[in-house]
């Protein structure tokens, strides 16, 4: 696996850091965007350049995401540019360029996008969020059909709550509803999600493809 480079977005804290960290414990070289000095991924752009500036990419996670936290009837038109710029159309500059790279390459790759649990309903006071992350969840199949052929696998993880600062400022009686919906009884920890991105970006996942894989505790499920 050294000779195998994988770049991760959104990796400065959090999941992403957390997945750059175990994808270099399995052998991948792990790259980050945050290494470009001023890359703004926000900017699909900027961020096909994070991509394209590598000279090989056999993996991309693309990790970082925005989140605007209010009532729907208050979104501002800022509100809904800024959620999906950087979780919806960077998201596909990204892994339309990975994907251009590695059929240069001629021997395949993984693509990880990454969903919510938010992919498959509605929540609340999550608007734009909810609507770019169902956006990926289908980007997620469109891209795994087209890209197939050429020895690309294409999946998305969906975490469910997962303690990082994202959901840090989640109320006590908020929280309280949720634990007692989560079967196993905890909120997720950004190695769970590692986890899961790690198995996806294996040879052991080198059948799984346009897969939205759920890591919630089985949240979903209840």
């Amino acid at each position: 696996m050294d000779d195998k480079v994988a770049l991760v977005t959104g990796a400065s804290r959090g999941i992403g850091a957390a997945i750059a960290e175990r994808l270099r414990r399995d052998g991948w070289h792990a790259e980050t965007a945050e290494r470009a000095t001023g890359v703004d991924l926000a900017d699909p752009h900027a961020a096909r350049i994070a991509v394209e500036r590598l000279e090989r990419v056999d993996a991309l996670v693309a990790n970082a995401g925005a989140l605007v936290r209010k009532p729907a009837l208050e979104h501002t038109v800022e509100d809904w540019r800024q959620v999906l710029d950087l979780n919806l159309v960077s998201v596909a500059a990204q892994a339309q360029a990975a994907a251009r790279r590695m059929v240069e390459q001629g021997d395949g790759g993984a693509i990880l996008l990454m969903a919510s649990q938010l992919s498959f309903f509605g929540g609340m006071h999550t608007v734009a969020y909810t609507a770019s992350k169902g956006g990926v969840a289908q980007l997620t199949k469109a891209l795994s059909n087209e890209l197939a052929g050429h020895g690309i696998r294409v999946n998305a993880l969906a975490p469910g709550f997962i303690e990082t600062d994202m959901t840090a400022d989640i109320e006590d009686w908020k929280r309280r509803q949720i634990d007692a919906r989560i079967p196993m009884g905890r909120w997720g920890t950004p190695e769970d999600v590692a986890g899961a991105a790690s198995w996806l970006l294996s040879d052991d996942a080198r059948y799984v493809t346009g897969a939205i894989v759920p890591v919630d505790g089985g949240y979903l499920a209840r």
